[in-house]
Order: C-alpha cells, then sequence, then structure tokens
C-alpha cells in the first residue's frame, strides 16, 4: 500500500460530514506534520466546533505554490452503499469510500509528499490550504485566505477537486438562499381569517424557476460551461401542517450559479424586490407575519486566465493543453479575488462525487504522486 493511500485510509475514517466537526481529522493532521517538524496554524470557526489549516514547507519567501482542499463531505444518509463508506475498500483497481474521489485524496496525496518536499532543497514553498464547509457554501475558505495574508504572497492556487488530473480553468460561482415566510395559521376553508406561508412562497419559488428559464433561453452557447447559463434551482422545501391548515410556516432553498461573465446580483436583486413585495402583502393582512431572506453563501466564479502562473505552471506539469471549465463551484474563485491565480487540478472524477459507493481509481492516485513529485521538482529548480 503507498503511502498516499495509508493516509488516505487515516482521514476517509473521519466521519467530517459537513454537519459535523472536523476537528479529529485536524488534530491528526497537526500531529503528522509536527511530527515532521512543519509548524501548521489552525484557523476556527466562531465557535470553535471546526477549523481550517494551513502549513508552510520550505523557505518563507514569494512565489510559493498553495495545494488546496477541503476536509468536509457530503453525507451518506440513505444512499445504498456496499461497503463501509468510513473504510477505504479496494475492489478492482478501485479504492471506495466517502471522500476518495471529494477530495481527501488530494489531501493525502500532499501530506504523502511533505517528507520528499522537505529533503529537497526548495527555492519556493509548498503551502498546504485545508479548509471546512466547503461542500456548505464555501464557508471556511475566506477565513483561511484572510489568515494566509501573514505568508509571503505565492505565485499559484492548485485546488486539488477531482479533474482526472486534467486542468480546469474556470468555475461557475454560487450564491445560496434560505428564505423563510411566515403566516396565520386558520382553518383553511377560512382563508379569509389567516395566511398561508405555502401559498405566499409558492410565487417566490415560480420566480426562481422563471428565471432559470430566461437564463437557459439567453445563454451564450459558447461558454465552456455545461449546461452554459447561469442555473437556479429550489433544493429544499419544508413547510405546513395538515392539508385543512392554513400553513404557518414554509421554508424553502435556493442556489444561483452563475459562470464569471453573469453578475448574479441581476438576479438577486429581483427576487429580493419580489420577497419585499411578499413582505408587505403579508404584513398588511397579518402583522407577525412575513418573509426573510437569509444569503447563506456567496462564492465567486474562477475567471478563465490561460495566462496565469497557476495556469502555466499546471498545464507544464500535466502536459495538458486542453480547455475545460466547470458548473460547479469551489475555492478557487475565492482565491483568485484574494489576488492569488488558482485552477483547478486533482485526482478522480467529479462523476463519483456525492454518490454512493464513491470511488477512485488507484491509477489516479499514482497520476497525482507524479504530479507531487515534479512540482517538488519545479520548486526545487
Amino acid at each position: 500500500m503507498s503511502p498516499a493511500v495509508e493516509i488516505l485510509a487515516k482521514l476517509v475514517a473521519f466521519d467530517t460530514t459537513s454537519r459535523e466537526s472536523n476537528l479529529a481529522l485536524i488534530e491528526w493532521v497537526e500531529a503528522f506534520l509536527g511530527a515532521r517538524g512543519v509548524t501548521s496554524v489552525r484557523v476556527p470557526n466562531a465557535d470553535g466546533r471546526k477549523a481550517n489549516l494551513y502549513a508552510l514547507i520550505g523557505p518563507t519567501v514569494e512565489g510559493g505554490v498553495v495545494l488546496s482542499g477541503h476536509t468536509d463531505v457530503v453525507p451518506v444518509d440513505g444512499q445504498p452503499w456496499t461497503s463501509d463508506p468510513w473504510t477505504v475498500t479496494e475492489r478492482d483497481g478501485r479504492l471506495y469510500g466517502r471522500g476518495v474521489a471529494d477530495m481527501k485524496s488530494f489531501l493525502a496525496l500532499a501530506l504523502a509528499h511533505v517528507d520528499a518536499a522537505r529533503a529537497a532543497d526548495l527555492k519556493r514553498p509548498i503551502i498546504l490550504a485545508f479548509s471546512y464547509d466547503e461542500e456548505v457554501g464555501c464557508l471556511g475558505a475566506p477565513g483561511l485566505i484572510a489568515a494566509m495574508g501573514d505568508l509571503p504572497p505565492p505565485a499559484a492556487v492548485i485546488v486539488g477537486e477531482p479533474t482526472l488530473m486534467r486542468v480546469v480553468s474556470g468555475h461557475k460561482g454560487i450564491s445560496t438562499f434560505v428564505v423563510t415566510v411566515e403566516g396565520r395559521e386558520a382553518h383553511s376553508s377560512q382563508t379569509q381569517q389567516g395566511v398561508s406561508a405555502v401559498m405566499e412562497a409558492l410565487p417566490l419559488m415560480q420566480l426562481v424557476a422563471d428565471m432559470a428559464l430566461e437564463a437557459e433561453a439567453e445563454a451564450d452557447r459558447s461558454a465552456p460551461f455545461t449546461p452554459p447559463q447561469a442555473t437556479m434551482t429550489v433544493g429544499m422545501v419544508n413547510g405546513g401542517t395538515a392539508v385543512n391548515i392554513l400553513a404557518r410556516r414554509c421554508e424553502f432553498m435556493w442556489d444561483l450559479r452563475c459562470p464569471p461573465e453573469v453578475d448574479p446580483e441581476i438576479y438577486v436583486s429581483r427576487f429580493m424586490t419580489a420577497a419585499a413585495a411578499a413582505d408587505a402583502r403579508i404584513k398588511a393582512r397579518a402583522p407577525e407575519g412575513g418573509v426573510t431572506v437569509v444569503r447563506r453563501s456567496s462564492t465567486p466564479a474562477l475567471r478563465i486566465a490561460r495566462d496565469s502562473d497557476a495556469e502555466m505552471l499546471a498545464r507544464a506539469i500535466t502536459g495538458d493543453n486542453g480547455m475545460e471549465a466547470a458548473a460547479y463551484a469551489a475555492e478557487a474563485g475565492l482565491f483568485q479575488r484574494a489576488g492569488m491565480p488558482a485552477v483547478i487540478c486533482g485526482p478522480g472524477s467529479i462523476a463519483q462525487a456525492h454518490q454512493p459507493d464513491e470511488w477512485i481509481e488507484i491509477d489516479q492516485i499514482a497520476q497525482g504522486a507524479r504530479f507531487m513529485r515534479k512540482l517538488i521538482e519545479r520548486l526545487s529548480a
């Protein structure tokens, strides 16, 4: 078993589902690095239940390379796994387990090459940057990036989301919203006595659907994203008590994913205007009711910059000269917004992410190891 696979098994064994704490994994990484003489910095969240971590290996100079990955994974609830999701299982040239593709294999590869990086004569540093809560809106990365401002500016950031070790140059941005509609309960035959929160929420959800159709109709078909347009979906809805009661409360969540050239505020402002109108309409009949909208996350898109240091580095190492962009959101756009050139490149396929029996080809681990060795060689030149 390769060192990377051994470390991957350790990382997968930690249940870092976004709703859980990731501190046990962070503590293990701290001990792993500390045993090798590498000082790491923990960046906790507000309540201390979760933390980011970064560590510099090599000289404290400008021009280093950040290896960025998130420690959290999506839930396994209700998925028909055929093996323990928290145990790495090998079958037919594949490794199975929650997070093996998205994206603990990249973390494992980065950690597995710490010894080689320390033994090399690095002229520029490697910076490990591990975040929390990427899966629920890239919530940890902004604090991590801010804390890393104390380091000399890096030349490039490699975000190791699964790309089959190909270079992905851009990704869409994402904003997520929690909308709560409060009405007044009454018998469903006496609609004049109450306000159904569900009925008031319906036009707002329909607006999301309408805007999505408009965006599709106006899409730039030459855009490198699939689908090319901004997308909007209502992902969760919860409301009501019984079929014969006007609902007192309805809550729904929706997301907005925009390519770099589309301003998300065009859609956000339309929704907020409609929500304000619904709020006033409800309050006119039930002053205790109304509509509240909480923007849960706002992650910028990654703009394609083919001449950036990150692009040139990743392409020189991989030999990939194609052009790919991702419809999902990632932390690369946050690094770019902070002035750090970034690309996405990591082992495994996004097609296996979030699935039951999530897997990664063992050969992808080998390709990732070659990437790490070549990176160390370049930073030592």
